[in-house]
C-alpha cells in the first residue's frame, strides 16, 4: 500500500485538470492491450490499424519503444484545460519522441478529442459540485474504489510505497478516459493523481432512434443544447455552436434548468451551464 500525506495547505491546494498529453500516451497503450480496455474497443478497432500503417508506423516507432517501458510517463498537468502543444513543449522530450507523440495525437486522438474532453470536463464539474456540497473527504471516497482517505492520508495499492511529500503544493486531480486504474504523476510540484473518469462507458456508444426520442420529448433545440452542456458552456458558446440566437438559447436553458437537467455556475462575469446528473443520465440513455 502506498500513501500521500496531506497538510492543511495541501488540502487547500487541490485542483482539477485535463491532460491531452497523458491521454495520448494512455490511448496508445490501450491499443496494445485491448483486453484491459473493453470499454474502449469501438475506438481501438477504429484506430488499431494506424499502428501498422506504413506511413505512420515509422513516425510513431519512438512512442512504441517509450510506451513499452512501465516507467515512462508524462509530467503532471499544469493548466485545467491545457492544449496538447502546451503540455508537450515543457516535457523536454527528444525531438524523435516529441514527433511520435504529435503524430499519434493527430492521427488517433485529436479527431475524437472534443468527445473525450466533454466527458472529462463533465467529470470535473461533477467532482467540483461534490466538493462544494460534501467536502474533499467525500470526493476522495468516490474517486475510485482503490482509494481510501484515512485521517490526513490518501491510501491506495495504486500509489507508490514512498509517496511524494506535497510540502504545501497541493495535488492535481486529473480524470482520464483511458486509465484503467489510478496513477500518480510526480517529479515536479504539484504532483497529479490520474483517475478513471465517470461515464466513459457511454463514450463510444452510437445514438440511434432513442436520440430521436429525446428530441421528440424535449424538442430538437433543447435536446441539442442539453447534449452540448456535457462540458461547461456559456450562452455565447452555445449560441455559436448551435446556430441559435442568444435569446433562444437563454429561453431553452431556462426550461432545462427548471426541469433539473442543467445547472449554472458563475465564474467571474460568465455563467457556465452544465448537464446535471439527471441530464447526463438522460443523455447516456438516448
Amino acid at each position: 500500500m502506498g500513501e500521500v500525506r496531506f497538510g492543511v495547505h495541501d488540502v487547500a491546494g487541490i485542483r482539477f485538470a485535463v491532460s491531452p498529453l497523458w491521454e495520448t500516451v494512455a490511448a496508445f497503450r490501450a491499443t496494445a492491450d485491448p483486453g484491459r480496455h473493453a470499454v474502449q474497443l469501438p475506438w481501438i478497432k477504429s484506430v488499431a490499424p494506424l499502428r501498422e500503417d506504413r506511413s505512420l508506423a515509422g513516425r510513431i516507432a519512438p512512442l512504441r519503444a517509450a510506451a513499452a517501458s512501465p516507467g515512462f510517463t508524462t509530467p503532471p498537468p499544469r493548466c485545467p484545460l491545457a492544449e496538447f502543444e502546451e503540455e508537450l513543449a515543457p516535457m523536454g522530450a527528444a525531438p524523435e519522441l516529441a514527433g511520435a507523440l504529435r503524430a499519434w495525437w493527430e492521427a488517433a486522438v485529436r479527431p475524437y478529442w472534443p468527445r473525450i474532453r466533454a466527458v472529462l470536463e463533465a467529470d470535473i464539474a461533477y467532482r467540483t459540485r461534490q466538493l462544494a456540497e460534501d467536502g474533499i473527504q467525500e470526493v476522495f471516497a468516490r474517486l475510485h474504489p482503490s482509494l481510501h482517505w484515512t485521517g490526513d492520508r490518501l491510501v491506495s495499492a495504486d500509489l507508490p510505497p514512498a509517496g511524494p511529500d506535497l510540502g504545501g503544493t497541493g495535488i492535481v486531480l486529473a480524470p482520464s478516459a483511458f486509465a484503467a486504474r489510478c496513477h500518480l504523476l510526480a517529479g515536479t510540484a504539484p504532483p497529479a493523481l490520474v483517475y478513471p473518469s465517470r461515464a466513459v462507458g457511454g463514450l463510444w456508444e452510437r445514438r440511434g432512434t432513442r436520440a430521436d426520442g429525446l428530441a421528440r420529448l424535449l424538442g430538437r433545440s433543447r435536446a441539442r443544447l442539453l447534449a452540448l452542456t456535457g462540458s461547461p458552456s456559456t450562452t455565447t458558446q452555445l449560441a455559436a455552436v448551435s446556430g441559435l440566437s442568444l435569446g433562444a438559447v437563454s429561453q431553452h436553458l431556462s426550461v432545462l434548468r427548471d426541469a433539473g437537467l442543467v445547472t449554472g455556475h458563475r465564474y467571474r462575469r460568465e455563467v457556465h451551464y452544465t448537464a446535471t446528473e439527471l441530464g447526463t443520465a438522460l443523455l447516456e440513455r438516448s
